[in-house]
């Protein structure tokens, strides 16, 4: 499997927020990082294709075999079909898009009375951008953003009926939708065209569980046994190192308000998230504060240091699995 590196991992030490005081990485860059790395590709947000150099951009990957991606976001046809035309003059492989609709964590409290017509408008709005991806050859992809559950994201697959139209596998957000990691990325495995690995350390509370960024392979997803499933299910798919983000997910799963807008789960469905949950805390090296430097207002240097430290320890591990 090829795997790459996206940039939202890293926004502080790639200065994708103001607050790291640097300069925005720039899509060579990145590319340049990625080989570094020892990686084969990269997957660039919209955002750092704005004014830029694409015909050099498809070169330069060209020249040195890797990969694209391009992260977009939204479920609007306009944007998607722009990212989507960009994409194909990129050579990239995949637009890659988030549906939102769901706070991050899984919370779908802001529109839990108009879910099901929610989930119509992002169905008629990526079946009116499948036509170009269709037309441009770009595979279009929407991510488990830890908004959408399997189950509506298999909806999704099944509805578009297309085989440009598949999912974005993040491998640690199915936890935020009360969801069995493996058993996840099982279910959707034969739409899976990119994947995001991203590991976390797990902290019980009283209404459910944190999620916590770690490097690779030291939390508490089974990356060989979901490789195995990727070689089964998906081998074509592209993967990128996507660490978590640099505030911890409160996953509210014992809350009554978090399942309103959920499908029907049955009881073992559940059972078997939280027996995975509550068996692997407390992973080894795990600390004891699940506060990351972002969260105790330390300075930007130290955000950093902690974003490549945490990147410098997954690049080995995924490296060593995936060969």
């Amino acid at each position: 499997m090829r795997i790459g590196l996206a940039a939202y991992g890293t926004v502080f030490s790639m200065g994708l927020t103001s607050l790291s005081g640097r300069p925005t990485i720039t899509p060579l860059q990145l590319m340049d990082q990625a080989l570094a790395s020892g990686l084969t590709g990269v997957e660039i947000p919209t955002a750092l294709l704005k004014n830029a150099d694409i015909p050099a951009i498809a070169r330069y990957a060209q020249d040195h075999k890797l990969f694209l991606t391009v992260a977009a976001s939204g479920y609007a046809p306009e944007p998607l079909i722009s990212a989507l035309e960009q994409a194909t003059q990129l050579g990239a492989l995949t637009v890659r898009t988030i549906i939102g609709g769901a706070k991050i964590g899984g919370d779908r409290r802001p529109l839990a009375d108009r879910w099901p017509a929610f989930l119509e408008q992002v169905l008629h709005g990526l079946r009116t951008a499948i036509a170009t991806a269709e037309r441009v050859g770009v595979n279009l992809a929407v991510e488990n953003h830890q908004d959408l559950a399997s189950e509506e994201l298999l909806w999704l697959c099944h509805s578009i009926n297309s085989t440009r139209f598949g999912l974005t596998l993040d491998t640690g957000n199915p936890l935020a939708t009360a969801e069995e990691p493996l058993d996840f990325a099982r279910r959707i495995g034969p739409y899976i065209k990119n994947i995001h690995l991203k590991d976390y350390w797990i902290y019980p509370t009283d209404e459910g569980y944190r999620l916590v960024r770690c490097p690779l392979g030291q939390g508490v997803i089974d990356f060989p046994q979901l490789f195995s499933v990727f070689t089964e299910l998906c081998p074509d798919a592209t993967a990128s190192m996507e660490l978590g983000a640099l505030e911890a997910r409160h996953i509210r799963v014992l809350a009554d308000d978090y399942w309103p807008a959920y499908p029907p789960r049955s009881a073992a469905q559940l059972a078997s998230t939280l027996h995975f949950v509550y068996t692997h805390t407390h992973q080894p090296g795990q600390p004891d504060d699940w506060h990351t430097p972002f969260e105790r207002n330390e300075s930007a240097s130290t955000i950093i240091a902690y974003e490549e430290l945490q990147l410098a320890q997954s690049l080995p591990y995924i490296k060593n699995i995936s060969s």
